[in-house]
């Protein structure tokens, strides 16, 4: 029978089988620590709370569509967050298969955000229009999870840390994102614990500092990428780095063309240059050597 994998909409069939979960013993089902019994989707799922969520300002009808992007990519990104931070404990602890499978799931979530981008875009100008003056000073610019998602890519910035001062609770999170080893970081100590030559300044460092270029390192990866053979993992988390950091060029790319195409060139609501500084933001590289080395090759 056709309908949704999941069962959204469909009949309840019969089966010949019970239910894994149900206890003959007493006819009651079992639940484990944290289940409540009698649990059902809209509870799990927490759906009261997240389809309630949405308050227009504005008498526009676009709104709706502006906000749920927003909140959608929010969602995406603390799922990025979660899985970032799990790499890169596997990192520190020279665990790269499961790093590689968690890597390969940030690029996916990536694309996923970059044809976010698509259902913005059928906002018109006039749409926007409508629904600017609502917005008052509230900006994209000012998202704490997009400033450690990119804290822990690597593109450290102590004036990003003090745009959140407003908010100590979230000021703290940025700044022990700014002041942790990001993705980078971890990636070039894990080839420094495997007797490749990447400088001390490289391995120990302030964190805090943004990353800058180093012709050992290159040499160091230009290493692995000689011989993918004889080291396997390493050749395997510079492609995944090399696809990570590729969707996030990608994101910031349609990021931007979605911005001109429907503000053009207005200051943005947080006081940004608003298109100039997005432009700008496409010039950041985050594994340098990654891409360098391949012109050695």
């Amino acid at each position: 029978m056709s309908g949704c994998p999941f069962g959204h909409g469909a009949e309840p069939q019969p089966s010949t089988s019970p239910p894994d979960n149900h206890d003959h013993r007493t006819g009651h089902e079992e639940t484990v620590p944290g289940a409540p019994p009698g649990m059902t989707y809209t509870d799990y799922l927490k759906l009261d709370a997240i389809l309630t969520a949405q308050s227009p300002l504005s008498p526009d009808h676009n709104e709706m569509l502006f906000i749920i992007q927003h909140q959608t990519s929010e969602l995406w990104m603390k799922l990025m967050l979660h899985e970032l931070h799990a790499a890169i404990g596997h990192l520190r602890n020279d665990r790269l298969p499961p790093a590689f499978k968690i890597l390969a799931r940030v690029s996916r979530i990536m694309e996923q955000m970059v044809h976010a981008w698509d259902v913005l875009a059928t906002m018109t100008p006039p749409e926007y229009s409508a629904v600017r003056p609502y917005l008052a000073q509230s900006s994209g610019f000012q998202s704490w999870q997009y400033r450690c998602i990119e804290f822990a890519m690597g593109n450290k910035s102590a004036a990003m840390v003090r745009v959140h001062e407003h908010r100590p609770d979230l000021h703290d999170t940025v700044l022990a994102a700014q002041r942790a080893p990001s993705l980078y970081d971890e990636s070039l100590r894990l080839l420094g614990r495997r007797a490749l030559a990447v400088p001390a300044s490289h391995c120990e460092r302030d964190w805090r500092e943004p990353y800058r270029a180093s012709p050992e390192v290159e040499a160091a990866w230009l290493v692995v990428y000689r011989d993918p053979e004889a080291y396997w993992d390493l050749y395997q988390l510079g492609e995944e780095l090399a696809d990570l950091e590729d969707a996030f060029r990608l994101w910031r790319f349609r990021h931007l063309t979605t911005v001109e195409r429907v503000i053009g060139f207005k200051r943005g609501t947080g006081g940004t240059a608003g298109v100039g500084y997005l432009r700008r933001m496409l010039d950041t590289v985050l594994f340098p050597e990654i891409w360098s080395l391949r012109t050695r090759l």
